[in-house]
């Protein structure tokens, strides 16, 4: 892939883009508000760099980027990779009152973080400098969000608007004790590093153990930061596949290779106009020409069970008809309940040997035929990964297609409930009266003018609309 073809694949959005050059080695980091506008910049002819920049753009091989929500989040990230890559052509910025700095009073009880331009050898810990204080500030924000600690000078005797709003854990009136306010400022530590893939796999340890205590309320604010910092993933653009597959399949101790992977997904508003998707992924790839798009036939409430098993069924039933190729792995987007009945048609149409994975959003565990235990991952596990951009790529395929039906309102109509009106003559009613109200409003004669249309179809829609 050469240069034009990375940069059109990056987003334009913010976030922090890495320059690499020979062996993966880092050249350069850096943030923007729009990744696929800045990095291009870098490349184009007759651009004005400097000496230094010139020869850093020469030696680029490969970039990688890690998307952020926003810019001030971007300038943390920036920074805390800069100081642990020690890029060479990052120009370091002087510790003095010129830039803003993070503090973390780790001299206090209950550390707090904030802003300051004045670094002492004072016990507490600084990071930075900044080049932009208004982003910092604005990362400030979000950073308290993920990582609630106090911001008060000094401890109110009860709690403030802060904890009420979420954005304070509460050491003042002893909400919290002072073990696991650490363990939140251990974690804000490790993330003002760079140290992102740590600290993920710190809090999927910290969750389970929550939530094998029963503590189901620290396992869930330990979920809430999980998320938030689970929307920064690195990402390469030239990137390749073969480690998360081969992981996948020991892990699901599949004997051979995973080459073909099929998702499924419903999507329904309370059990009605429900539809479904089939993905396709080939070694670790989508194959969009393979994708398929099914509206729910059989089941008319809200039943996800047996939206997911008609899927299966029409799916598979059909692939054995026309012998095709079956896949390596099925992956449904759901727990063990969902992959309890797609199991069970599996078995009545003979293919008791697929195997079949469900993974649940609560979580992210992941759920096997063999097991009435889930399996937990952590964060920074490539097949985790793997799995996440499938089921969340069936998702967005399904919510698609439905979004798609909802703007043509033709699936959602009532004449789905007359006999003899079927998609085709429903599209030709809908088109030749320009909505449901003209067909409401015609007579016998009028319909009869509509294309493929007989007089028993004719009379029913009458009759329906009669009633």
């Amino acid at each position: 892939m050469d240069q034009k073809e990375k940069i059109k694949a990056l987003p334009d959005s913010s976030g922090v883009y890495i320059m690499k050059g020979d062996n993966n080695k880092v050249l350069y980091v850096g943030k923007a508000s729009n990744l696929r506008k800045r990095v291009s910049s870098y490349f184009r002819s007759r651009a004005g760099h400097s000496d230094r920049i010139a020869l850093m753009v020469a030696q680029v091989k490969d970039i990688t980027y890690i998307p952020t929500s926003t810019e001030a989040e971007a300038l943390i990230y920036e920074n805390g990779l800069i100081k642990q890559l020690d890029p060479k052509y990052n120009v370091a910025l002087r510790d003095d009152k010129s830039y803003p700095m993070l503090k973390l009073t780790m001299n206090e009880r209950f550390p707090r973080l904030f802003v300051t331009r004045q670094k002492k050898d004072d016990g507490a810990a600084y990071y930075g400098p900044y080049s932009d204080a208004r982003l910092l500030r604005e990362a400030l924000i979000a950073l308290r969000q993920i990582f609630p600690l106090r911001s008060c000078g000094a401890l109110p005797k009860t709690v403030c608007l802060n904890y009420h709003i979420k954005q304070c854990l509460g050491p003042c009136a002893s909400v919290i004790s002072n073990d696991r306010y650490m363990d939140v400022v251990s974690e804000l530590k490790l993330f003002l590093e760079g140290k992102r893939a740590e600290l993920l796999k710190l809090l999927s340890v910290r969750m389970a153990e929550a939530a094998k205590k029963e503590d189901f309320e620290e396992a869930g604010r330990i979920k809430s930061r999980i998320e938030a910092l689970s929307s920064i993933k690195e990402k390469s653009v030239s990137y390749y596949p073969a480690g998360e597959l081969e992981e996948l399949r020991n892990l699901l101790k599949i004997k051979g290779p995973i080459e073909v992977i099929e998702a499924f997904d419903v999507s329904n508003i309370m059990g009605k106009a429900a539809v479904g998707s089939m993905i396709y992924f080939y070694k670790g790839r989508p194959k969009k020409s393979e994708y398929r798009k099914f509206r729910i036939k059989t089941v008319s409430k809200i039943d996800d069970y047996a939206m997911m098993r008609e899927l299966v069924r029409r799916r598979y039933s059909r692939s054995l008809e026309e012998k095709r190729r079956l896949p390596d792995l099925i992956l449904i987007d759901g727990g063990k309940g969902h992959l309890s009945a797609v199991v069970t048609e599996l078995e009545k149409l003979g293919l008791t040997d697929m195997p079949a994975i469900g993974i649940a959003k609560e979580f992210e565990h992941i759920y096997t035929k063999d097991s009435d235990k889930p399996i937990m991952l952590p964060r920074e596990s490539k097949a985790l990964h793997l799995l996440e951009r499938v089921r969340d790529e069936a998702h967005r395929f399904a919510i698609g297609y439905h979004k798609k039906l909802m703007s043509k309102r033709i699936e959602f109509s009532e004449l789905d409930e007359i006999r003899g009106v079927g998609p085709k003559r429903k599209k030709e009613l809908l088109k030749h009266f320009s909505g449901i109200g003209g067909v409401k409003a015609a007579s016998i004669e009028m319909l009869l003018k509509v294309k493929g249309m007989d007089e028993r179809s004719a009379r029913n829609i009458i009759e329906h609309f009669k009633k």
